[in-house]
């Protein structure tokens, strides 16, 4: 298995050599990064590209990790028991499937996201130690072991809100997202936008890298955000000649790049761009 990116997706050499490294190791893959980089993409296109099974477990700052294993309903047996029926005695019934159950079952090598893990508590990395190291864990409900059938590709990703524990992090590749440079920028915009003219692209390059520039930003506009913009910038011609032609006070559809009142009221006062 190698990844190479895709038409839909552009990879640096760098991620390339990553994925691939971590591949080969069997080692979970930690990407990091500022929003709208493309790191939870990575993990659609990988699955794409090597034709296996997507399995996303998306984390909130409620997840504990016994979730990705399996979740005992007690409650709904108890009901159940209180009803007489007759599926109360076996506890399976009540054994629901985590995201990592269904990746160990999985009879193909599937790619399991573990996204947004510093959302989670602190312990929560720690809490998946040893089922990432064994492929394996125990259903004290049942007495079942619960073995992997093909050890999973496992991209984790982390926006870097909080510091993740030292063991995780030595049982993980680990690579860095970078910001795109204008190059790289360009063409994820050609992806996006084959039509687009170069004119519009230049234009919206400039003011989106200046705009980043600026200092005291609470968020910076990301990938995503410029996609967005330029997609609204395509669909009206007034918009579109406003900006080529720097014929604005404020930047056209400010809204799809600044994300809160604060940033928006500091490049208005700013007078960007100048």
């Amino acid at each position: 298995m190698s990844f190479e990116g895709s038409e839909s997706y552009v990879v640096s050499s760098e991620l390339q050599l990553a994925v691939n490294a971590a591949i080969t190791l069997e080692r979970p893959l930690l990407i990091k990064g500022e929003p709208g980089t493309g790191k939870t993409m990575l993990a659609e296109e990988l699955a794409a590209s090597l034709g296996a099974k997507l399995i996303q477990w998306h984390v909130k700052s409620t997840t504990k990790a016994q979730q990705g294993l399996y979740d005992y309903d007690a409650v709904s047996r108890l009901r159940d028991s209180q009803l007489g029926d007759i599926k109360v005695h076996d506890i399976s019934n009540y054994i629901i499937k985590g995201k990592l159950w269904e990746a160990f079952e999985s009879e193909e090598r599937p790619v399991l996201l573990i996204d947004e893990i510093d959302k989670a508590d602190l312990e929560f990395p720690n809490d998946l130690l040893l089922e990432l190291d064994r492929m394996s864990f125990h259903v004290y409900e049942t007495q079942q072991d619960i073995v992997a059938k093909q050890r999973p590709i496992i991209i984790i990703t982390s926006n870097n809100e909080k510091d993740l524990p030292d063991a995780f992090l030595r049982r993980c590749f680990f690579h860095y997202i970078n910001f795109p440079t204008e190059k790289e920028m360009q063409k994820i915009i050609d992806v996006h936008y084959p039509g687009i003219t170069k004119e519009l692209v230049k234009e919206s390059l400039e003011v989106f890298f200046n705009l980043r520039e600026v200092n005291n930003l609470k968020k910076k506009p990301s990938t995503s955000e410029l996609i967005d913009w330029l997609k609204l910038l395509m669909s009206d011609e007034l918009f579109q000649q406003d900006l080529i032609n720097r014929n604005y006070d404020v930047i056209p559809l400010l809204g799809a790049l600044l994300k809160n009142e604060q940033d928006t009221a500091l490049i208005k006062k700013l007078g960007f761009p100048k």
